[in-house]
């Protein structure tokens, strides 16, 4: 028997089959082979068309089905990952009333933030744990005040992955976990944030119907059913959003756990009992295992200049390959003789209050320096802008015990992994798995058994374990020479 899971990103749609009794991968593949467009009509905006999704929701699964030669018949369940934050929107037959707003959208910047001045910092603190900021529910007034038109015709709003799971179930539902990054849960009252809603001037019947996290969240309909290859029948009984999602792939469940991705954008995502909100600079969520009894919440900081850079540099310089880039720069020695990169240049970074510094390349001598400097400069700048993070991260008061990452090409530079481990202070787990992987595997928590779940993670993924080196004084040395360029440019903008 199998369970099948979906990653719903803004690049691509995963999918994932694991075997049922030992969460073991089968396949995992990824649509369309290609990136998917991004459209953006206007500076900062960002849409993609919902439908897309559900397209290569279909193709993916027929391809796994296919590849992985399985009886489609023998898949029990369906878990769901996808993009936070997005905006869908549908009328009452379902269908979708414009593109999403998605994740990276700034359009709504200034009505999130006029709301946290009006409505006021220490109740959005307190009952949100966050800023409404850029989030859902301003994207949703954002609508409302733009295309009247359109909000009048809304039956409900709903997140990326709530309406993938309307496409297999024909039924509009949502999770606390999608109302909390949308900024619509009441941590305080542990009830929809209905007052944002009457602030917004938005109805509160578009709020759709809240189930829990694992259980019988609807199931595939026949039409569904003849669209994927999926059996007619079987339920959804998993949903959350990505971040939190790649926590659970990565056994990331209690407090002082954290959950590291190093990918285009970096974060890390660490599990806290629930308090107030300290910091605008860290947003907190609805983790996947949260209850009223013992409250779990992923506070989660971004970086959004993190891979990027790393990426921009290859394919900038000849286009070598990561592992040719990293043997270059273990050749340079830690501090890069002194080049400085301040990798900021993907948007505006909300761990500075939302200012966009971009990318700077310092104290470069046309003498000796060459590209391996800034290869390792590099590496070392998007590592200590996570050290950075870390330390905004513990001024919100988390706690951090241990770190887990995906394998992915970050955490595979040993140069970038040995620093973060040195100058935070604590081991770091690398595990292959992915987001489609851990969606999957979360259709078997329908039990509540998360130490079963762990062991799975740990007998079939665990790769490796960065130490923390006992010289630590260089990374340190190279870490405040970094951290004092970075000030400077913070004082000027």
């Amino acid at each position: 028997m199998y369970y099948i899971g979906y990653d719903i990103g803004s690049s691509s749609v995963k999918a994932a089959l694991v075997e049922a009794e030992t969460g073991k991968k089968v396949i995992v593949l990824n649509e369309p082979q290609n990136e998917m467009e991004i459209l953006s009509i206007h500076p900062d905006w960002a849409e993609q068309d919902p439908e897309i999704w559900w397209q290569h929701i279909c193709t993916a699964t027929k391809r796994a089905i296919r590849e992985a030669n399985i009886d489609a018949s023998k898949i029990q369940g369906i878990g769901i990952s996808y993009q936070m934050h997005g905006l869908v929107i549908v009328d009452k037959a379902g269908n979708a009333l414009r593109n999403s707003i998605i994740w990276c959208d700034s359009r709504a910047v200034e009505i999130g933030n006029k709301a946290f001045a009006e409505i006021g910092e220490q109740k959005c603190m307190e009952h949100l744990l966050n800023s409404p900021g850029n989030f859902t529910a301003s994207k949703l007034k954002w609508v409302k005040e733009n295309e009247p038109e359109v909000y009048n015709k809304i039956d409900k709003y709903m997140l990326p992955g709530d309406y993938i799971a309307l496409k297999l179930t024909g039924e509009v539902t949502t999770t606390k976990n999608g109302l909390s990054e949308g900024m619509l849960w009441d941590y305080k009252e542990n009830k929809v944030a209905d007052w944002l809603l009457d602030y917004y001037g938005i109805d509160q019947s578009l709020t759709p119907k809240i189930v829990e996290n694992f259980t019988n969240q609807g199931v595939v309909t026949e039409k569904a059913s003849a669209e994927s290859g999926l059996p007619a029948g079987i339920p959804i009984v998993y949903r959350a959003g990505d971040q939190p999602n790649n926590a659970l792939a990565l056994n990331v469940l209690n407090p002082g756990e954290v959950a590291a991705t190093g990918g285009t954008s970096g974060v890390f995502y660490a599990v806290s009992e629930m308090s107030s909100g300290k910091s605008t600079r860290v947003n907190n969520f609805v983790h996947v295992n949260y209850e009223l009894e013992t409250p779990r919440v992923g506070k989660l900081l971004n970086i959004n200049g993190a891979g990027i850079q790393y990426r921009w540099l290859r394919n900038n310089m000849g286009n070598e390959s990561y592992e040719v880039m990293n043997e270059k720069a273990s050749n340079v020695e830690v501090g890069s003789e002194g080049v400085v990169v301040i990798p900021f240049g993907n948007g505006a970074e909300r761990m500075f209050n939302n200012k966009n510094i971009g990318t700077h390349f310092l104290n470069l001598n046309l003498n000796i320096h060459n590209s391996a400097h800034l290869f390792r400069a590099s590496l070392e700048g998007i590592a200590f802008s996570f050290v950075y993070g870390m330390e905004c991260l513990k001024d919100d008061n988390a706690t951090i015990n241990v770190i887990r990452a995906g394998n992915d090409n970050l955490f595979r530079s040993e140069i970038f992994s040995n620093t973060v481990a040195t100058l935070i202070g604590h081991e770091i787990e690398i595990y292959n798995t992915t987001g489609a992987v851990g969606a999957a595997r979360a259709v078997g928590l329908k039990d509540g058994d998360y130490s079963k779940f762990g062991a799975n993670v740990s007998d079939n993924d665990h790769v490796m374990t960065f130490l923390p080196l006992h010289n630590a004084a260089p990374y340190e040395a190279a870490y405040q020479k970094w951290k004092q360029e970075l000030e400077l440019i913070l004082t000027t903008k």
